[in-house]
């Protein structure tokens, strides 16, 4: 290269690393990730428009059976009316989220405790007893065709959009900002609210279980440079998708010929967690495989699944809710477990 040029070069990438940084979120996956489709997982929490901050008058209702979208034009299925807040209840052990007059999302009525998916937490018996997740866990020797499970597929996270990482970078996540952010969202100190958002940055501050990287992601753009940082940007993101708004615990087959592997063994997942935005758990390990599998449902639901199976689990809690669902010790067989609707794994190509 012409020596003379290099000012010019430098110049011109300093310009794109400024221009990507600050996109939009669906334009930043679109800079880094051009040919990997964006999961229905994440397209649903990108906020509406440019400004986070838009008034909006949608409601989102869940039940134990599933989900039901309320819009401010009084139809169902989507869109959004021009005035008014946010609104996301949730039924048993779920949550709801209103938009106050400062435009920012408040968690409610969320039942505290961990995730069934950070594997360092021994299960309670509520946990045990009311977590719909409990249906979720199985032994990768059953992912084959002809597979009965009793499943019930539910979205976890509280409907909160994502922030851009810019305005996200400007709000503490820490415990010990604790107070800091209590204030800043009108959430009041020993509300089941804040226990819910103090459970979660401590799920977040908590040290990985061993052979394994975590990060929590407070934007969509950190969590692509998360993943796109230990797969490469030659990736795929998928999350579980079913043909129904609302769905029970119910019987699924696993059809004939629907079990695909995906990627290379390393995975980063990323599992929605509840707070006043969207927050995901993310962690990356090599001791992972990870299956696409299609499953129906007794009364005809179906369900485009993505399954996940943990062949390292030594170093897991020996209480944790899957060894106690499965009746397995840590380290002797794989732990798979679907995902829910509004998590997300990435594989390679």
């Amino acid at each position: 290269m012409d020596l003379h040029l290099l000012p010019i070069v430098g110049f011109l990438s300093l310009i794109l690393v400024v221009t990507t940084a600050t996109l939009p979120s669906e334009d930043y996956w679109q800079s880094m990730l051009p040919n990997t489709r964006m999961p229905k997982a994440i397209q649903v929490l990108l906020p509406y428009g440019s400004d986070i901050t838009e008034e909006k008058s949608t409601s989102v209702g869940v039940g134990k059976g599933g989900v039901d979208v309320n819009t401010g034009n009084g139809k169902s299925g989507g869109g959004t009316g021009k005035s008014g807040g946010t609104n996301v209840g949730v039924g048993k052990g779920g949550v709801s989220v209103n938009t106050g007059p400062n435009k920012k999302p408040v968690v409610v009525n969320v039942k505290p405790g961990p995730s069934p998916f950070n594997y360092i937490y021994a299960a309670s018996e509520d946990q045990l007893r009311d977590d719909p997740n409990v249906a979720l866990f199985f032994q990768e020797k059953d992912l084959h065709p002809g597979t009965t499970m009793n499943l019930h597929f539910t979205k976890t996270t509280t409907g909160a959009t994502f922030m851009s990482r810019q305005e996200a970078e400007t709000i503490p996540f820490s415990s010990n900002k604790f107070s800091n952010i209590l204030q800043r969202f009108s959430v009041k100190p020993g509300s089941m609210e804040a226990q819910v958002m103090k459970n979660t940055i401590k799920e977040c501050e908590d040290p990985a279980v061993l052979g394994e990287e975590k990060f929590c992601a407070t934007s969509l753009e950190s969590m692509v440079d998360f993943s796109t940082s230990k797969l490469g940007t030659n990736v795929q993101a998928v999350s579980t998708e079913v043909d129904k708004e609302v769905t029970q615990k119910q019987k699924y087959t696993i059809a004939t010929r629907a079990v695909k592997k995906m990627g290379t063994g390393k995975a980063v997942v990323c599992h929605g967690q509840p707070y006043v935005y969207a927050v995901f758990y993310c962690h990356s390990t090599s001791s992972t495989r990870a299956y696409k599998v299609a499953l129906v449902g007794a009364d005809g639901t179906k369900a485009n699944a993505v399954a996940v199976c943990h062949t390292d689990t030594a170093k897991w809690n020996p209480k944790h809710l899957a060894f106690q669902v499965l009746k397995v010790k840590p380290g002797t067989t794989p732990v798979c477990h679907f995902l829910p609707e509004d998590h997300v794994v990435w594989v390679r190509n």
